[in-house]
């Protein structure tokens, strides 16, 4: 990109078209330029824990971070802030000016789809963990976008759903993160949620984003919708969205300029809607990257031992009876389970990508055992049979398949092909896919590879598509996803079910498998509310067929052998993804038996439990140790290993309250959408303020978490100045390792006029201590923010006259907290930040 243009000349300069042209992406992950203007194209780049790059369908590999709860595990603001950095050095490597993310959409549920790309359950968590991202990435010029503003907190029917919310669970809860994010880091855009709240959409709701936002907030910024989530023209336009994404437009160009001509957009509202457009444009010129950069990779030693800390720091130690852990390297080890040999490092949708590499828990486990482990399955626990393409091999003897595209269907003899690629995934997501010499939006392709089968068995095979397709095994159809189709919730729900069929297999022989595929053209499937655009989508899957039971006893007899077993279990991306919420909070498939059989077998057993959401754990009354890993990007496996065996002392706390079951969720009855709405019938009570509020216990607290030393707090102080309430608390570590401890901050009104939460956190600080070393932890916050809640009918923030205790812990378990407090001596009322 070159310089910076002058908004105003530009400005006075642009006809109505061009003005408009500005308004709409110009394509999937770029703006449109106006070179006659001097105005450059700025790309944008998802997400919440990787910058991607402008393909989902064979990109450019990048770093993945730990997912956005991981993140929120980490309490740790300066290291976010870290992550940030790193973050906008990986979106200049990929050309991306914007980076879409991060993501701090309150989890309601454990339920959510989405959950995983999310720090938190509370607003002050998630808000200042996301100020600090915010801060790392813009200092390197690139610009943060926060999403999705507001109440996007689950997948069912999104684009449709009305959350029905008070204004104070709206200004308390799910406002309050966006807020604490404007005043702390002003990110450069704000994304707009699918959603309507209280019979609005908020893409083009003016309470929300003129009103609120911009008005005030005070914010100065450039909103962008989601994709394809900008729902009207005018009403849009005049609530103050600045541009529509992604390109083409289909609610700008003629629509807007006509909106324009009768009056329904005053010209100085388009103007003010390009003027957004323009300063983005000129912010991103700090970043010097050309337009339509080339993506190249970033990948470092620095990047993987920051990538390998954020992994292992957000790593919660649940549980650690009789201090198995840290684990022996020396020791006869069993590693076990579904996410064993398989790098669950990132969840579904738009927080996928293609990472440098993965590091699954059985490699990084195994690095550090002096003897190798022993290993077997134990169960499965797939919702679509594991990704196939690491079995095949190209007919030139490379990993993977090899893809050739057509515009004619298989029937055509000596058809031409019109591109070939080698690819190592089998799951291809097409929306971004361009080949130039395809004619239309119906074109056809082949999917092949070969495999040879390593022992007798018979081997299942899965098949899912946005389009058509049929599986065929040496010329032989074995899977038909195309005379009859059934929807599913693959790609973003657009696509079918996995449609399966069983192939017998013998040991050495080597079978040749072929897809035919027909792009989303041929899609048989009705167009639903969430349509994904371009070429289409098709998944190839396959796993041995195993009896499960006999797998467990299998798992069972090596287990006695064993002096030290690790069962690495959870979800994955096909459980926890962009556009489909889950059903229940149990694991799947035969986990939970054979969690409870093994541990029962072997008292040495830990379980490293993988999800971005709270799971069922029917078990936990006999595992006596247990960490729970998330998704934990490139550096997965050794950051898994690292904890185990000790060489990091675990620090990370739950931000998330763990329920026991799923019907204790304040959610429980009002997750989903019922003829159009969703009611949040919790209200202010969200996570941890509802079990407290009703004395309900939880599996695991929000904020719990263990360590490898011991922590002591005392000599707690509260001080308050005109404006500021400062807490200092001594923290000692009193075990025989080093260690970091969270200091966590709550806050309770004694008195107030109306019912509020028993307390609620407003703050917190980690810190870093040697074996016996002593430290006094300071955390400083607004007064306001420390006491108000908000009134309906002044519409405003109320500081009421009362005493406030303060509470200040390692967990939301206040039991042994240290006790202060304050005192306000007048009612206010205020607005803004």
């Amino acid at each position: 990109m070159t310089g910076t243009v002058d908004v105003e000349e530009v400005l006075s300069k642009l006809d109505v078209v061009e003005k408009v042209s500005l308004l709409a992406g110009a394509d999937w992950w770029h703006t449109q330029s106006l070179p006659q203007h001097g105005v450059p194209a700025i790309r944008v780049s998802d997400g919440p824990n990787g910058v991607r790059g402008t393909k989902f369908f064979n990109g450019v590999t990048a770093a993945c971070f730990p997912c956005g709860t991981a993140l929120g595990a980490t309490w740790d603001t300066d290291l976010l802030h870290k992550a940030g950095i790193v973050m906008g050095h990986e979106s200049k490597a990929k050309g991306a000016h914007v980076i879409l993310g991060p993501t701090i959409n309150i989890q309601r549920s454990p339920l959510g789809g989405r959950g995983f790309e999310s720090l938190s359950e509370d607003p002050v968590l998630a808000g200042l963990g996301a100020a600090a991202l915010v801060n790392g990435i813009q200092e390197t010029g690139i610009v943060a976008t926060i999403k999705h503003f507001l109440c996007n907190d689950q997948e069912h029917e999104r684009s449709g759903t009305n959350a029905i919310v008070t204004d104070r669970a709206l200004r308390e809860i799910y406002a309050l993160a966006f807020q604490l994010v404007t005043r702390d880091s002003s990110p450069g855009c704000f994304m707009t949620a699918y959603n309507k709240i209280n019979g609005l959409h908020v893409s083009e709701n003016p309470k929300h984003l003129r009103d609120i936002l911009r008005g005030e907030w005070g914010w100065n910024g450039c909103i962008m919708s989601d994709w394809w989530g900008t729902y009207s023209t005018s009403e849009a336009i005049n609530a103050g969205l600045d541009l529509e994404m992604p390109g083409r437009t289909k609610w700008r160009g003629e629509m807007l300029v006509q909106a324009v001509g009768v009056g329904k957009v005053p010209q100085h509202v388009l103007d003010e809607r390009v003027r957004n457009v323009l300063k983005l444009v000129n912010r991103c010129a700090a970043a010097n990257i050309p337009e339509y950069a080339e993506e190249k990779m970033a990948n470092t030693p620095e990047t993987a031992a920051l990538l390998r800390k954020i992994g292992a720091d957000s790593i919660v130690l649940m549980k650690n009876e009789g201090n198995i852990l840290p684990l022996r390297k020396d020791k006869k080890t069993l590693i076990l389970g579904p996410n064993a040999k398989v790098a669950t490092y990132h969840g579904g949708g738009s927080a996928s990508l293609a990472a440098y590499y993965a590091v699954t828990p059985f490699d990084g486990i195994s690095s550090q055992l002096t003897y190798p482990p022993e290993y077997t399955v134990g169960c499965y626990a797939h919702k679509d049979l594991p990704l196939l393409g690491t079995l095949l091999k190209t007919d030139k003897g490379e990993p993977g398949v090899t893809f050739r595209a057509y515009n004619d269907p298989p029937s055509v003899e000596n058809r031409e092909v019109a591109d070939e690629i080698t690819l190592t995934k089998t799951e291809l997501l097409m929306m971004d896919y361009n080949c130039p010499r395809l004619k239309s939006s119906l074109w056809y392709a082949d999917i092949e590879g070969s495999f040879t089968a390593e022992e007798d068995g018979d081997f299942e095979m899965g098949l899912g598509v946005y389009g058509t397709a049929k599986l065929y095994v040496d010329g032989k159809l074995l899977i038909d996803n195309e005379t009859v189709q059934r929807q599913g919730t693959m790609f973003f729900s657009c696509g079918t079910v996995e449609e399966k069929g069983i192939l017998p297999i013998k040991k050495g022989q080597t079978y040749r498998i072929k897809v035919e595929f027909a792009s989303a053209a041929a899609c048989k499937l009705e167009k639903g509310s969430n349509p994904l655009f371009g070429g289409g989508a098709v998944r190839i899957g396959g796993a041995k067929v195993i009896d499960a039971d006999e797998e467990v006893k299998h798992a069972v007899n090596l287990a006695k052998n064993a002096d030290q077993v690790i069962i690495c279990a959870g979800l994955n991306s096909d459980w926890e993804s962009e556009g489909s919420d889950r059903d229940s909070m149990s694991l799947p498939g035969h986990m939970d038996a054979l969690i409870s059989a093994v541990s029962n077998a072997n008292p040495s057993t830990v379980v490293v439990m993988q999800s971005g959401t709270p799971v069922g754990m029917p078990w936990i009354s006999s595992v006596n140790a247990l960490i729970y890993a998330w998704y934990g990007g490139n550096e997965t496996g050794n950051a898994i290993a690292d904890i185990l065996f000790g060489n990091v002392n675990p620090s990370a706390k739950l931000p998330l309250s763990f329920p026991k079951r799923i019907e204790d969720n304040p959610a429980f009855l009002s997750y989903r959408t019922e003829r159009g709405r969703t009611l949040y019938s919790e209200d202010v009570y969200v996570g941890y303020r509802w079990y407290e509020q009703l004395d309900l216990p939880v599996l695991f607290p929000f904020g719990h978490g263990l360590s490898y030393t011991k922590f002591e707090f005392s000599n707690l102080k509260v001080e308050q100045g005109e404006k500021m309430l400062n807490v200092s608390v001594q923290v000692k570590n009193t075990g025989n390792r080093d260690g970091a401890e969270v200091v966590q901050v709550y806050v309770a009104q004694k008195k107030p006029s109306i019912r509020r939460p028993k307390k609620e956190l407003k703050g917190f600080k980690k810190v870093w201590l040697e074996k016996g070393e002593e430290k006094v932890v300071h955390v400083s916050i607004e007064v306001k923010y420390a006491a108000s809640f908000w009134d309906e009918v002044r519409e405003a923030w109320i500081m009421e006259r009362d005493g406030y205790e303060v509470l200040v812990s390692n967990s939301s378990n206040a039991e042994s907290a240290l006790k202060g407090s304050f005192e306000v001596q007048k009612t206010s009322w205020w607005n803004g930040l």
